[in-house]
């Protein structure tokens, strides 16, 4: 019970240093991971799926094997045990970076400088910025909130929760590695293949959780849980339907649609396209909010259930 008394403390206390500070500007722990992830792909790139799994497998082993080392090494004292927590939940957190990411795009948008929202919005996602009007960098912008409240914050809780550091840094590097090799371009078609497939699998319970605060925080919850049931299978990926359809639900937007990456042009099922209406630019600000409100409610979730599950393994155990 300590040892979980000292994750929720860490973990309250690493989202507070996000909120608080945001990310580092120079030697983050992720791109530092990222630049390790990248010399281990030059040294065994080749077009085969089992080489991308070796990648996947030593990178991914790797984050989790020093977390768990780490976590190890400083089980003894509570204390530290919290502070270490505290500092992994920092790193892969990155609720506040996001947040202000979109806020920088929304204000370019607002004071009608679209050149400005352009170059700025590729620190948000992969979109060809110079395909977009206003009101389609401003739906892109929404998009990629909602699903990075999935990937840079609740779905890193959920993993924290159930496997402590490991967990958290586990998720994170994952994800990286995902963001890294895992789109489907003529390099990583079978190179990121492993890289994908764990992704999709590492972050499916976040994207449902996900989904169901948003629907639970958002001001149309039935909305969101009607777009959800509705439009989320539509979706290509099976982690982003849901967390976005609820998203768009619980705002009363339209999501998705036709949406270009590195000049392929996709055409995607429109989400909530029954009752919403398009995305305008002060839809920015309500997506950021909503972020932030599922965030909090995830950190609540997450440490609560941990808690709750000690609690019934100790009685359990006293039963015995």
């Amino acid at each position: 019970m300590a040892a979980d008394r000292s994750y929720a403390y860490g973990a309250a206390a690493g989202l507070l240093g996000d909120l608080l500070l945001g990310d580092p500007r120079r030697g983050h722990p992720v791109a530092a991971f990222g630049r390790a992830a990248a010399a281990v792909e030059g040294a065994l790139w080749h077009d085969h799926r089992g080489w991308g799994a070796l990648h996947t497998t030593l990178c991914a082993g790797g984050a989790v094997a020093l977390g768990a080392l780490a976590a190890g090494f400083v089980r003894p004292s509570p204390a530290a045990s919290a502070a270490l927590t505290a500092a992994a939940a920092w790193a892969v957190v990155g609720g506040t970076s996001l947040a202000r990411e979109a806020d920088a795009v929304g204000t370019a948008l607002s004071a009608g400088d679209i050149e400005a929202a352009r170059a700025r919005l590729p620190h948000l996602c992969g979109r060809d910025p110079q395909a977009l009007d206003a009101d389609g960098i401003a739906r892109a912008v929404v998009e990629s909130v909602a699903e990075n409240t999935s990937d840079a914050v609740v779905g890193a809780l959920v993993w924290g929760a159930a496997a402590g550091v490991p967990g958290l840094l586990g998720f994170r590097a994952v994800n990286t590695l995902d963001a890294m090799v895992g789109h489907r371009s003529a390099r990583y078609r079978r190179f990121g293949w492993a890289s994908a497939r764990l992704d999709d699998v590492a972050g499916w319970p976040g994207a449902r959780l996900t989904a169901v605060l948003a629907a639970a925080a958002g001001p149309d919850p039935r909305g969101a849980v009607r777009a959800w049931r509705a439009d989320a299978r539509r979706h290509p990926s099976p982690n982003a339907g849901p967390v976005e359809a609820s998203f768009a639900g619980a705002l009363g937007v339209r999501l998705g649609g036709t949406l270009s990456y590195g000049g392929r042009v996709e055409h995607r099922p429109v989400l909530n396209g029954t009752t919403g209406r398009a995305v305008r630019v002060p839809d920015i600000g309500r997506a950021v909010r909503l972020s932030r409100r599922v965030g909090l409610l995830a950190l609540g979730t997450t440490v609560a259930a941990r808690l709750l599950v000690s609690c019934v393994n100790g009685r359990k155990g006293q039963g015995k």
